[in-house]
């Protein structure tokens, strides 16, 4: 594939739309595995992937210590039912994945209708939708099934069957990095251990996916880490495995529920003035749409493991409805009708646009610092053709010459001048073509990146 100019470029051709409708087809195509943290299942949702860009999958074997935990026997389930007194199948994992407790361990019981219910799990405020519920630590078995037909369950005598393994073998993980003109890396990480659950997260596996196979024919000045891994244990076992390589981690997202109607909302990183932190921010800001900015805490997805305390990497969270916060989080009703296309779309020109701002962002010093140089005889008042406002382009240039003092990046600039990044951005490239601005001395760092470290 040849590469073309960068990924600014790309956020502004990309056809979302388009993406939107092809990663809805790809929530659809992945809905019907049946999904843990370990497993067949969870191998052949990696296969999916690599069918459309080239992930490199990795084993942990069981037993493997990974930082503080131990990577589980793997999980693997062939059927599970329940029989009624007529010997007709009540609740099967074969009509709906979500029927069973995830990790059930093996079992082939007989037992009263007042028995089985202490192994039955349903939601009475939705009596229609099956929850989903794990097990993943603690040996045990379960079935879901909605409160109605928990209701018409009649007295008797019922059969319980799990036909599943638990047995030494692996955890699972895919990891691609498309390299760059540095070694400094976005992470983008994306949990891939639910069963049918749409917006969460084959949503993100979607976009993270469409993410890679556009990033992959543009010009990149970082380079791009992509995982996809269980929750939890899959992040915890690939720190545990690159601890020594995640200096290289200059910025991050987690990529969760990103398929809803909901606005979209950004949940900073530990550190709350990194620089995805800025860069969410103003691009939120600048969209025009309704959106929320959340402060970090340590409950959530895996921004929780990329800023625990001996790591403390810049990793925020970029969804639209959080975890949680949406009544068909953990339910059947969470399919692939309540992720929308249009709002895939919308997320991932956010993602683009937010991977734009990082891109561009730089620390320039002006060469002409005592006074303001004249514009004019440089051309450079009417440098920028065909655009709805001209004046407001000459006043980034002023912000522009004004600011760059090797103190201040251009997202810094933007954030005070309120003006959007890609105005400040566009000035900033005629200023340098110009020769009004230079890069800033390679060990100048923004005056917004001092403070974020000397606060930690």
């Amino acid at each position: 594939m040849s590469v073309s100019s960068g990924v600014a470029s790309l956020a502004a051709r990309v056809d979302a739309d388009g993406a939107g409708r092809e990663m809805h087809r790809f929530v659809e195509e992945l809905y019907p595995i049946c999904r843990s943290i370990t497993g067949e299942g969870l191998r052949a949702t990696l296969r999916a992937i690599a069918r459309r860009i080239p992930v490199t999958i990795r084993e942990v074997p069981s037993g493997t210590r990974v930082l503080d935990w131990i990577v589980p026997d793997e999980w693997n389930v062939e059927d599970a039912y329940v029989l009624g007194p007529d010997g007709s199948r009540v609740i099967d994992f074969r009509r709906h994945n979500l029927h069973l407790v995830n990790y059930s361990e093996p079992v082939a019981a007989r037992l009263p209708l007042a028995e089985l219910k202490k192994r039955l799990f349903t939601l009475p405020d939705h009596p229609r939708w099956i929850p989903y519920r794990t097990s993943y630590y603690d040996r045990t078995w379960g079935f879901c099934l909605s409160q109605e037909d928990l209701d018409v369950l009649p007295d008797g005598d019922y059969e319980a069957v799990v036909r599943s393994s638990l047995a030494p073998g692996s955890l699972t993980y895919g990891e691609l990095l498309l390299p760059g003109e540095t070694e400094d890396e976005v992470l983008l990480s994306t949990h891939c251990c639910h069963p049918s659950l749409a917006n969460d997260n084959l949503s993100g596996i979607a976009l993270s996916t469409a993410l890679a196979e556009l990033l992959a024919g543009v010009r990149r000045r970082y380079s791009y880490r992509f995982l996809f891994a269980p929750g939890t244990i899959g992040a915890i076992a690939w720190l545990a495995a690159n601890e020594a390589a995640v200096a290289r981690v200059r910025h991050g997202l987690v990529v969760a529920c990103v398929g809803d109607a909901g606005p979209m909302q950004y949940k900073k990183s530990r550190r709350g003035d990194a620089e995805i932190d800025r860069a969410a921010t103003h691009v939120l800001a600048h969209a025009g749409r309704e959106h929320r900015i959340l402060d970090f805490t340590p409950y959530g997805y895996d921004e929780r493991q990329y800023g625990s305390p001996g790591f403390d990497l810049p990793v925020g969270s970029l969804t639209r409805t959080p975890h949680g916060k949406f009544p068909e989080y953990h339910t059947s009703a969470d399919d692939p009708g309540f992720v929308r296309p249009e709002a895939l779309a919308e997320s991932l020109r956010v993602y683009l646009d937010v991977l734009s701002v990082l891109e561009e962002n730089r620390t320039l010093r002006n060469t002409s610092p005592k006074g303001e140089p004249q514009l004019g005889r440089r051309g450079l008042y009417r440098a920028i053709g065909g655009l709805p406002d001209p004046g407001a382009h000459a006043l980034a240039m002023l912000w522009v010459l004004n600011l760059s003092d090797g103190r201040h990046d251009l997202l810094a600039i933007a954030e005070r001048s309120g003006l959007a990044f890609a105005q400040i951005a566009a000035a900033a490239g005629k200023l340098v073509e110009s020769g009004l601005l230079a890069p800033a001395a390679a060990d100048s760092a923004p005056a917004a990146a001092v403070k974020s470290r000397d606060t930690q």
